[in-house]
């Protein structure tokens, strides 16, 4: 397990006062990266390999939504992995140890040179530390769209601020950018995340929302071809 520690600062909050959702998994996301420095073998793999860690789906439980001035922990902790995939928790704690927010995911080994998935050594598999999964929901990572028309939503061009240094959208953005597609008054409690394909610097995204009572989808498309759905509930 690795962790890390943040206190909510006037940047991160909303206009109440409260942790924004996109600082939040700005910080899960941040410590899930540095993670990797924790595991030698895994990152020297890596770097020999010219490879990456990428997201392919988050799911997130919001538990409670802290307030200015508190203190974080963020915690991420590996759980098992398979060929070409790796799956994680990440979790954000309150400073008496509550939980904030609890998260999983998938993750891909990909090549930096070809962009095709990369398989996890064995030896290094052996290597690297495993812990329990958090008690929590753990469900399908395919979000199946309902049959609705969607509603289409002003293009959001993609600016520097937007790309890692993996020379795309980083994945924090795609849930800033679908965050700010949903009616004001829907206040989401989970959210699922598919990431299929990234986005290049200079691009312009075309969202869809499909509204329901308690569920809300929105699809980040760039020219046509589906970058990201995101399946907010309430």
């Amino acid at each position: 397990m690795f962790s890390i520690q943040q206190v909510v600062t006037p940047s991160k909050t909303d206009q109440d006062g409260r942790m924004k959702l996109f600082s939040a998994i700005q910080l899960m996301q941040d410590c899930s990266e540095m993670w990797k420095n924790s595991e030698p073998a895994f990152l020297n793999f890596l770097l020999e390999k010219r490879g990456a860690q990428l997201l392919n789906f988050r799911y997130l439980e919001i538990e409670r939504v802290p307030h200015l001035g508190e203190q974080l922990t963020c915690t991420t902790s590996v759980y098992g992995t398979q060929g070409a995939f790796g799956y994680r928790n990440t979790a954000i704690y309150d400073a008496s140890g509550r939980p904030c927010y609890l998260s999983w995911c998938i993750g891909a080994f990909v090549s930096a040179d070809t962009g095709g998935l990369m398989r996890l050594p064995q030896n290094v598999a052996e290597q690297m530390k495993l812990d329990p999964q958090l008690p929590m929901h753990y469900g399908s990572r395919k979000i199946v769209l309902p049959e609705a028309e969607p509603i289409l939503l002003p293009d959001i061009p993609v600016l520097r601020n937007d790309i890692d240094y993996n020379r795309h959208v980083n994945n924090a953005h795609y849930i800033r950018m679908a965050l700010e597609c949903l009616p004001e008054e829907f206040v989401p409690t989970t959210l699922r995340v598919e990431y299929k394909r990234p986005v290049a610097p200079g691009a312009v995204i075309s969202p869809t929302l499909i509204m329901q009572p308690t569920v809300a989808y929105v699809q980040l498309r760039v020219g046509g071809i589906l970058c990201c759905v995101v399946e907010f509930s309430r």
